[in-house]
């Protein structure tokens, strides 16, 4: 095998076991307790949820 081979499959593992470990961290510390809330969060109290009132990019004003 080549370096470059050798080195391209340690990044695979270190990559993996790298998304391995946040998934693992996030789910030791909470962070998945409660996910449709937090999907909630995003909007204020005068903005319902489900209806956009914003928009990207924005409309320009003449």
């Amino acid at each position: 095998m080549t370096a470059g081979a050798i080195l391209l499959i340690l990044g695979f593992f270190f990559l993996g076991g790298s998304a391995l470990f946040a998934i693992y961290w996030a789910a030791k510390t909470g962070q998945f307790s409660n996910v449709s809330e937090g999907a909630a969060t995003i909007f204020d109290e005068d903005e319902p949820v489900g209806t956009p009132t914003d928009r990207f990019p924005a409309k320009k004003s003449q």
